[in-house]
């Protein structure tokens, strides 16, 4: 009974987080809003990654398979905004 209130907790928190990420899109923060949004996403991904894909529970081995692909995503980001704010 907990681990389904647990679920429908991080549900809840992902329909507030994309209702933010909604409301922030109507703010006006210049290059902010894309920041937000990158946060806001990063911590939804946090939360799906941590409780639907049981990550939260997993041992050193599986972590590292599965942050690494998170360095490759570093190295997209960082190319692509190098080659946007210095073209």
């Amino acid at each position: 009974m907990t681990a389904q209130r647990t679920y429908i907790a991080i549900w809840l928190a992902l329909l507030v987080l994309t209702g933010i990420t909604w409301g922030v899109s109507y703010l006006d923060l210049g290059l902010g809003n894309a920041a937000a949004a990158l946060a806001i996403a990063s911590l939804k991904a946090a939360l799906v990654a941590l409780y639907f894909m049981h990550l939260r529970n997993e041992g050193r081995l599986v972590w590292a398979f599965a942050l690494f692909p998170l360095g490759f995503l570093a190295l997209i980001i960082f190319g692509t905004l190098s080659d946007t704010l210095f073209r």
